[in-house]
């Protein structure tokens, strides 16, 4: 039984061990970056530590100050808001942990890969649109930014100029054609 117990326990603890590592490994992939775009991130996360932690420090404080805590909306605003900030800085604090700058001096422009902007056109509409491809957190639709995980960058990376895309969405399938592809400009 001692001996039965004792296997048991051993194999319990390299299966945790095994689980362990394997979520080490889910969790330390790099994140890509331009520089422009992890100096942003950095940026965010000493505002956040340096400006907005000690606002919502004090305006606890403040709110505390004004009696019943049950019934103090100023007070569990200001709780919220300290929770939001500590969960955002500490996902900052983990992405730049897991950062990795991509030299873009060392991209040749030929094909479309992380930090190459890329003009398509829409065979059926013919409509151009020009994209940066840049990592997740860096990623503005808005500003023609797109993550390099996003459905339309993974149809892209590896082509070259002059080729067509086959582009799969939410909302069916779309055709672009490659017009022109270079190097991001920082």
């Amino acid at each position: 039984l001692n001996l039965f117990n004792h296997i048991l326990n051993n194999w319990i603890f390299y299966i945790i061990i095994f689980l362990l590592f394997d979520l080490m490994d889910i969790t330390m992939d790099k994140i890509p970056f331009t520089l422009p775009g992890l100096e942003n991130i950095k940026s965010e996360l000493n505002n956040l530590k340096k400006e907005e932690r000690p606002a919502v420090i004090k305006a606890i404080s403040t709110a505390r100050e004004h009696g019943d805590l049950k019934e103090n909306a100023e007070y569990h605003a200001a709780k919220e808001k300290q929770s939001f900030i500590e969960g955002r800085i500490t996902e900052l604090e983990d992405v730049v942990s897991r950062a990795e700058v991509i030299d873009l001096n060392k991209l040749s422009g030929k094909t479309i890969t992380f930090g190459t902007k890329v003009k398509i056109v829409d065979e059926e509409t013919d409509q151009e649109t020009d994209y940066q491809i840049v990592g997740p957190y860096e990623a503005n639709l808005e500003l023609g930014l797109i993550s390099i995980a996003s459905p339309i960058a993974k149809a892209l990376i590896g082509k070259e100029k002059g080729s067509s895309v086959e582009v799969k969405t939410p909302s069916g399938s779309k055709n672009y054609e490659i017009i022109s592809i270079e190097v991001i400009k920082l």
